[in-house]
């Protein structure tokens, strides 16, 4: 009997455009469109497989390890039934194929990183479901086309169906059609961006994005001129600034948008608060290490980010890295040594961190070991990826594996 089944890994992405409000809730339509880093999938992903099978009684899903719960008219339900009708239409059109529009399907995903911790976890996760779900279903859609339906479980997870760097485009149509996903610049233009994650807290963020941006698009002021008068011009400059891979703008406006993003957090009312005394305390080190940079007749070299949550994400050059690991160690004391997947440090290690000749040690106190719990380095990566029988997590019966 035949087992028609597919696993798709998909990536993390950090947003350098911040996403925040939405026009329609149910279609997931913003308020403005936005711009992201695809993140490499060796260090931050989602994997899914997803089977259909004529015996399966009901749609499915385990979401590391523990079953989800598929609610009706739910995002997960919306995309599972917009990937079926797809596949109706490929029927519809060959008579032979297998009818597995009509079969009940049994999905297992794993993150490899936490979840609702502010990594952008439901990105990367409803982008392997629609990608495993589009391989099963030998759809012959782009990945433009994928993003429409990823969108609608998260709207940050059109950005996921790219590598390198990508733009969600608003759109202005009512249904949505034109709110999709497209490739600014594939991961081989720039390919020396490289990314350092600091971990602040890894607990479940105590204002969800959902609501928070909800509770923006109703009370904030600052959030319409942000739509109407910065995000535009924002997104043509950081555009420019990734085709002439000009660090120096790519920072300069990524930073900027974060911090108008926390602004506008601010300007809601009541107020949402997602950076703490930790998050603060990074953005005064990178401000100083680029202070240190320009005093010398040089340009910026790092720029911080932060979504809805206290994690920072620090992009800088290859060439860069191994000062600002040296920085954030020095003040962030970390229990675990440094995963150094590029082998930055050879074998004596990150040590007790250093700084920059010249630079202020008083912009910020030295934090107790913990404080930033984990150090994750990676880089700019590539899009969705179909994975081999071997790295199914479904087992014969169609219940996931145990994972090792």
């Amino acid at each position: 009997m035949s087992v028609y089944q597919a696993t798709a890994s998909a990536p993390v992405n950090i947003a350098c455009i911040k996403y925040w409000g939405k026009r329609d809730t149910k279609l997931i339509l913003p308020t403005n469109s936005s711009l992201s880093v695809t993140l490499d999938q060796d260090h931050l992903r989602s994997t899914t497989t997803s089977r259909a099978d004529p015996s399966f009684e009901q749609d499915l899903l385990w979401l590391n390890g523990a079953e989800d719960e598929i609610k009706p008219g739910g995002r997960l339900e919306t995309c599972i039934s917009e990937m079926k009708k797809l596949r109706a239409a490929v029927e519809a059109k060959s008579p032979n194929e297998p009818k597995l529009s009509e079969f009940k399907v049994h999905i297992a995903s794993y993150n490899n990183f936490p979840t609702a911790a502010g990594l952008a976890s439901s990105a990367s996760g409803f982008a392997a479901l629609v990608s495993s779900l589009a391989v099963l279903y030998k759809l012959p859609a782009t990945p433009s086309q994928l993003s429409l339906i990823a969108r609608q479980g998260s709207g940050s997870a059109c950005r996921s169906l790219f590598g390198g760097f990508v733009a969600w485009e608003m759109g202005t149509r009512a249904d949505g059609s034109d709110s999709l996903a497209i490739e600014v610049a594939p991961r081989e233009h720039w390919p020396d961006i490289h990314a350092l994650i600091c971990v602040v807290n890894d607990a479940k963020k105590g204002t969800s994005s959902t609501s928070g941006m909800q509770r923006t698009v109703e009370t904030s002021e600052l959030l319409q001129h942000r739509i109407t008068h910065v995000v535009p011009a924002r997104m043509r400059a950081i555009s420019a600034a990734i085709t002439a891979r000009d660090f120096d703008a790519f920072a300069r406006i990524t930073m900027q948008d974060s911090n108008q993003f926390h602004a506008v957090a601010l300007d809601t009312d009541p107020p949402i608060f997602y950076l703490n005394d930790v998050s603060r305390a990074i953005i005064a080190l990178v401000v100083e290490y680029n202070r240190v940079s320009v005093a010398a007749g040089g340009k910026l070299k790092a720029a911080y980010t932060y979504d809805a949550g206290p994690n920072a994400v620090i992009y800088t050059a290859k060439e860069n890295v191994k000062e600002i690991v040296s920085l954030i160690v020095k003040y962030f004391p970390q229990a675990d040594a440094f995963k150094d997947p590029f082998k930055l440090f050879g074998t004596a290690g990150v040590g007790e961190g250093s700084v920059v000749e010249g630079f202020n040690t008083n912009v910020a106190k030295k934090f107790e070991v913990g404080a930033v719990k984990t150090l994750i380095h990676t880089r700019v990566g590539d899009g969705p990826r179909t994975l081999g029988e071997e790295e199914s997590l479904l087992g014969e019966d169609g219940t996931p594996k145990t994972l090792a």
